[in-house]
């Protein structure tokens, strides 16, 4: 059963919005003081015993921090020491092919042990995770500029210099997934959009390593555009595509070759994706149970498994673990509880709407204050919620706890302007006007 902490919104107490999102975004870093191990920094995928870390969360986990310092909930010291003991394990560990190695060539391997760190299960050498990883990394280096803080700085240009972008390419254009020592590259690469803006930028922004700048416009033009409410958009089912890279870029007026051709941009994408998530929970095509526009968020997540019955007998496959999406599915009654709040930035109104409506209708679902993985009302149980995942995934967490601090302060979002990886990254992939046209002015004011 779960379990209401003093973190949680209590049954039947009337909050203001601010204090339900401070609560929330608080409970979220619970995660972070909870499991992490000190003594490395390593952050465990779940909050399932005995699970290994998960590098993305490690990267979440070192946005994190500094969020905590500026909120009072952690102390600059102890951010900072905590911030020093991550990095160091990361810059100290084994890389190569060996069993024992956590990583190859600067990037490291999607799952670690806890306590050693090394290579967990067959986890492949994931170019993604390493990004969000060094996103955090580099978040660091830019928080943490206090003197006493040197080491931070150097061991994370350490760090992301290290990195070999170009070899990830795999005499390719676009940036392999993944690689494994006995197999080799996977065969599948970052194409179509998806959340590897990201893991683009940071390549292109490399100053020992950079990928080429062909190799961003290849990424864009494998991009689908759909139209929804007489607007363009990037087809993305899951709503994690549309989020992740955005917790560290700020993309309000950006434009690259793609966007500036479309009118667009990436902010005001991910805008129109929330709009089309809610339409399809609104529209509720297969019929499942509780969707309507206040409950919606279709994304990767956990869900039940084939055994379970639902209400009103229906014959319903379930996917288990699966990328949902609107507005093409995949769908099987399953929501990430996550998402709403997760998207105060670009929509506040239904961000809050949203995640009011869900604390209220489904008083069962929050862990210890935190959104579960995921749920489905349509499971035929004893409580509303239907089936609820049993866990809490720590890079949901994370992406709660930067996102709401996006939408109060744009706090992320300034640091990243000013690191030199994102701002060449950018500039090497054609992004040009918003931020990054007014330091491109402010440069030339200095210059002149």
């Amino acid at each position: 059963m779960k379990n209401i902490d003093a973190m949680a919104i209590p049954r039947g107490e009337m909050v203001s919005e601010e204090a339900m999102v401070d609560r929330l975004q608080r409970s979220a870093f619970e995660y972070f003081l909870t499991y992490t191990n000190k003594e490395n920094g390593l952050v465990p995928d779940t909050s399932f015993k005995n699970v290994p870390c998960s590098i993305a969360a490690v990267g979440f986990a070192l946005s994190s921090y500094p969020v905590a310092v500026e909120r009072g909930w952690m102390t600059r010291e102890a951010a900072a020491e905590i911030v020093r003991t991550t990095l160091n394990f990361f810059a100290n560990s084994h890389q190569g092919k060996e069993r024992h190695a956590s990583g190859y060539r600067g990037f490291y391997y999607h799952f670690l042990h806890m306590d050693t760190g090394h290579r967990a299960w067959n986890s492949e050498l994931s170019t993604i995770d390493t990004a969000l990883l060094i996103a955090g990394v580099l978040t660091a280096a830019e928080y943490f500029t206090d003197e006493g803080e040197e080491d931070i700085r150097e061991t994370a240009r350490f760090l992301y210099e290290r990195v070999d972008w170009q070899w990830a390419l795999n005499k390719g254009q676009l940036i392999a997934m993944g690689w494994k020592p006995a197999s080799g590259f996977l065969r599948w690469r970052y194409e179509g959009y998806d959340e590897a803006i990201l893991l683009y930028v940071l390549a292109l922004g490399s100053p020992t390593h950079p990928i080429p700048s062909s190799s961003y416009r290849a990424f864009t033009t494998s991009y689908r555009w759909r139209e929804f409410g007489g607007k363009p958009y990037l087809d993305a089912g899951p709503l994690f595509i549309h989020l992740f890279s955005h917790a560290w870029i700020d993309f309000r007026d950006l434009q690259d070759q793609q966007m500036a051709a479309h009118d667009w941009d990436y902010f005001r994408n991910t805008q129109q994706a929330i709009a089309v998530q809610r339409d399809y929970a609104e529209r509720n095509p297969k019929g499942f149970v509780g969707y309507n526009s206040n409950v919606w968020g279709l994304s990767a997540c956990d869900g039940p498994s084939p055994l379970h019955r639902v209400r009103g007998n229906r014959k319903i496959r379930f996917f288990g673990y699966s990328a949902r999406g609107a507005p093409n599915g995949p769908d099987d009654g399953t929501l990430a509880p996550w998402c709403a709040l997760a998207s105060l930035p670009f929509d506040r109104d239904a961000a809050l709407k949203g995640t009011q409506t869900i604390i209220e209708t489904y008083p069962n679902l929050l862990m210890n204050g935190q959104f579960p993985g995921g749920f489905n009302p349509t499971i035929k149980t004893t409580l509303p919620e239907g089936w609820i995942d049993d866990r809490t995934v720590a890079i949901d967490q994370g992406l709660l706890v930067v996102s709401v601090e996006n939408a109060r302060n744009d706090f992320l979002w300034k640091l990243m302007r000013g690191s030199e990886a994102i701002k060449t990254g950018l500039q090497r992939a054609g992004f040009s006007g918003g931020w990054l046209g007014k330091a491109a002015d402010e440069d030339i004011k200095q210059i002149a």
